[in-house]
């Protein structure tokens, strides 16, 4: 069957999860499922997981009577030598050096692998089918684990030289901020990335588990979650603000766990961006939530296979 109309089997790979998940032609997740990535240091076990994922939610599709997935699509953290997927992720150490595309190869039965950046396939599911819809210039964005970005630029996804294009994160908002996982200073993602923001609070004596109970605390006001939450935003808005004098686009949107803080994220990062976006062409831009939900970054890896020549200029 043509990649064109069956469904597409998609996975999203995170520091916290492993999601995959059947996708058809229109953007519609079929099903899916996730487990935690594990730790540890042995790129097998990691591989293990992920395999028995994929299997699992194909068989699961098929059993529910939906053609069998063409094709495999991956939005995986970053760095990467692109278009071969191999992948660093600078969150999963395990899998330094390691060559998914070429594994996922063995999982997809003769049909296409691509493997990008996560937030590029975030940005191009936004693009075609969420908050970037109508605009031919747009930088997507995920802030979660780590912090990354994906460019749209004249309605074709920007692969740059090793396809790491976009990769906002590594931006340098605070030249005198903390150090960053990558070996540089004052990254936004040292900043703003979701470990980092709760671990700015705990240093202030907030004494919760994770994000989303950092959110939680600062919707009832908790000084410290809301403080916590506050300089998240500030660094993104800073970091949106120079990407956008650099890239001339229309819109930015921003998905990501950290995003789901809504306001307590927005309205700060809101403020910085109006303090340092000041040239005319980037002054109005708007900075708005992703729109596909908690399946955005599935959405987006199957875009990589459903959006054409747009989505993907590398060879299969």
């Amino acid at each position: 069957m043509p990649a064109e109309s069956a469904p597409v089997l998609a996975v999203d790979i995170g520091g916290t999860k492993l999601a995959a998940g059947v996708v058809d032609a229109d953007g519609r997740v079929l099903t899916s499922g996730r487990v935690p990535t594990p730790g540890g240091e042995d790129a097998e076990v990691l591989w293990d997981a992920l395999r028995g994922l994929i299997e699992k939610v194909r068989a699961e599709a098929v059993a529910a009577g939906s053609p069998a997935p063409y094709g495999i699509g991956v939005g995986s953290g970053g760095p990467m030598r692109w278009p071969e997927g191999v992948i660093s992720p600078l969150n999963i150490p395990a899998w330094h050096e390691f060559p998914l595309r070429h594994r996922l190869r063995e999982l997809a039965r003769g049909a296409p692998v691509r493997v990008h950046n996560d937030a590029v396939a975030l940005a191009l599911g936004e693009h075609r089918w969420g908050a970037g819809r109508g605009h031919a210039n747009m930088l997507g964005m995920v802030a979660s684990t780590g912090v990354g970005g994906g460019l749209v630029l004249g309605g074709r996804v920007v692969d740059g030289a090793s396809g790491n294009a976009g990769h906002i994160g590594h931006v340098v908002v605070d030249p005198t901020g903390p150090p960053c996982a990558c070996g540089g200073f004052g990254c936004l993602e040292a900043i703003a990335s979701g470990p980092r923001t709760v671990a700015r609070a705990r240093a202030a004596g907030w004494v919760g588990a994770d994000a989303v109970a950092l959110t939680a605390d600062a919707r009832a006001g908790h000084p410290v979650a809301v403080a916590a939450l506050a300089r998240a935003g500030e660094a993104l808005g800073i970091g949106i603000a120079s990407a956008v004098a650099l890239c001339d686009v229309s819109i930015v949107v921003l998905g990501g766990g950290l995003a789901q803080a809504g306001d307590l994220l927005f309205d700060p990062l809101r403020v910085a961006y109006t303090r340092y976006a000041r040239l005319a062409f980037s002054r109005d831009v708007p900075v708005v939530p992703a729109a596909l939900g908690p399946n955005a970054g599935l959405i987006g890896a199957a875009t990589l296979l459903l959006g054409g020549e747009s989505c993907w200029s590398a060879e299969d």
